[in-house]
């Protein structure tokens, strides 16, 4: 095993440079220039622009560019954002946090809650419980997440009588008086924030991993192996959670190991309505003024939590499966 997982570490080397590379020449064929605001700025001479052009090889051919960026990236240097007059470094490291905080609490309540519904609906087949829950399913698989969120937000602004929803926030990240807050306070008033994007998050994957739990504990339920483990005898419960998930959760680690790596990647439509200062949007921002080394640097995170996801998902198996050891 150790041997499988270092082989997909370096086949995720020559992936990670095209990728990269991909990315690097799209935005270069992109319309615009990346130091436009330079160019037209009266207050900066036309000998600034061509040393910020010859330092980044802004003036040489897309090959020659990618690969001093790329040589700067091995380095820890992951260049300078001119839309937001900062280091890449820096600018992804500010809303590196709250995306992750975000994107984390979601997967947890989707998964704790999505499971157990999806094993409840299999062994409640047809019943009204599995009827209800489908049809809840089919509701948030086909509501766009920014669409959610708009009616979560007008729900709370409609309810705003009521004691508990009249301290839910519809958008940001924290009140104006968050500065003159104690820990405790601090800590509620993050937490409130919270509860409008995390919902929408947990509710869009929600539908959509509790079907697929669903789905592959009725295949495992099905087999000759639970049949036989019911003729012997065996309570019901262990039947489900010992014989039948055991095999049925094999496909959703695989699941769970791309929805670890879009932990950073952020919802962008979502932060963007919430004005929730995350990753999505940054990257959004950053295509759109052809921010090359901004996207470059979270392409490039992006692609370091797919490899370690994959991983991850490798390394579960693994336990959750002894036939995989094999």
């Amino acid at each position: 095993m150790r041997d499988e997982l270092f082989r997909r570490l370096l086949v995720s080397i020559p992936q990670l440079l095209l990728m990269s590379f991909i990315t690097f020449l799209f935005i270069d064929l992109a319309p615009g220039d990346i130091l436009a605001q330079y160019r037209f700025d009266p207050r900066i001479s036309e000998e600034t622009v061509r040393e910020v052009e010859a330092k980044y090889r802004f003036d040489k051919p897309v090959i020659v560019q990618y690969g001093h960026w790329l040589a700067r990236a091995v380095r820890g240097d992951l260049g300078y954002s001119f839309s937001r007059q900062a280091d890449v470094s820096s600018v992804i490291a500010e809303r590196l946090f709250n995306t992750f905080v975000l994107s984390f609490l979601s997967v947890i309540i989707t998964w704790m809650v999505a499971i157990p519904l999806g094993i409840y609906a299999a062994v409640k087949q047809y019943s009204w419980g599995d009827r209800i829950m489908s049809a809840i399913s089919y509701i948030g698989m086909s509501l766009p997440t920014f669409f959610l969120a708009l009616l979560l937000m007008f729900a709370v602004y409609l309810g705003r009588d009521l004691p508990l929803i009249s301290m839910i926030p519809t958008g940001g990240m924290m009140s104006a008086n968050y500065e003159q807050l104690g820990f405790f306070g601090k800590f509620v008033d993050r937490a409130l924030h919270l509860v409008v994007p995390v919902t929408v998050l947990s509710i869009t994957a929600l539908a959509g991993l509790q079907r697929i739990s669903r789905g592959n504990m009725l295949e495992e339920l099905r087999k000759q192996y639970v049949t036989t483990a019911r003729a012997k005898g065996l309570p019901e419960n262990r039947v489900i959670y010992k014989h039948a998930l055991r095999n049925a959760i094999n496909p959703l680690i695989t699941l769970f190991g791309f929805e670890f790596s879009a932990l950073l990647s952020g919802a962008a439509l979502l932060e963007i309505i919430m004005n929730w200062p995350g990753l999505g949007s940054l990257m959004l921002s950053a295509v759109q003024t052809q921010d090359t080394f901004l996207v470059m640097g979270s392409l490039l995170l992006a692609g370091l939590m797919l490899i370690v996801g994959n991983l991850l998902a490798d390394v579960l198996l693994v336990i959750a499966d002894p036939r995989v050891r094999r």
